[in-house]
């Protein structure tokens, strides 16, 4: 990896301070700041590792940020490790960390339901679903049930039931005297409804809140 710098990016450590040194990751939950240390210290001299965390419960998100002293470190960290951290470059600053790790989540999901597998990486260990090891137990439909303990957003979970291709339409409901969310999804055919169910139950959106999603009855012959 190299990195060039722009003749109009002003300094040389200007730059290697705000976009080449620090690294954003996906990591387990149970991580400390030691823990990430520790794995990325291989990679060079590391200036400081964060923890990113839920400001109410002060839990980790799953997510740091791990400061090398020079950028080719940081490109080389980026290049040797684990490819479950999905290590890239940090946003500067300046950036609002909210939106950066919301765009993060949303482009990893993308590739991760346009690939063979998706990887649970809120848990210590990574957990797997692959499509050819899934074995069906229960009756399927075309029809799905989402529960969540924090409320939808209509716009924001059709678009992430959406990734799957066949979705006719996505129905949030409101229960006025809980903060938990409920909706109907239904797919075209049963087998983009099983593809969803294995890639989202249990996927953290937003990150911190765990999707529940089972099959519901649609009246269809779930032999098929």
């Amino acid at each position: 990896v190299f990195i060039a710098q722009s003749r109009a990016s002003g300094s040389h450590r200007d730059v290697e301070d705000e976009e080449l040194t620090r690294i954003f990751v996906m990591i387990p939950k149970s991580y400390t700041e030691e823990d990430l240390r520790e794995k990325f210290k291989m990679y060079g001299d590391i200036e400081y590792c964060s923890i990113i965390k839920n400001h109410t419960t002060r839990e980790s998100k799953g997510l740091g940020y791990v400061r090398y002293l020079k950028p080719s470190q940081a490109a080389r960290a980026i290049e040797e490790c684990d490819r479950n951290y999905r290590a890239i470059l940090a946003e500067p600053k300046n950036k609002s960390s909210e939106s950066f790790e919301q765009d993060y989540f949303s482009n990893n999901m993308r590739q991760d339901l346009r690939g063979n597998t998706l990887q649970f990486c809120g848990q210590p260990e990574c957990y797997i679903y692959e499509k050819n090891e899934s074995r069906i137990q229960e009756s399927v439909s075309r029809r799905l049930s989402v529960v969540s303990r924090l409320p939808f957003i209509q716009e924001q979970l059709f678009a992430l039931f959406d990734l799957v291709p066949g979705l006719e339409y996505c129905d949030v409901q409101r229960d006025a005297h809980t903060n938990s969310g409920y909706a109907v999804i239904q797919y075209s055919t049963a087998a983009s409804a099983i593809y969803a169910r294995y890639k989202l139950h249990g996927f953290e959106y937003p990150p911190g809140n765990r999707l529940t999603v089972i099959f519901l009855e649609d009246g269809s012959d779930s032999s098929e």
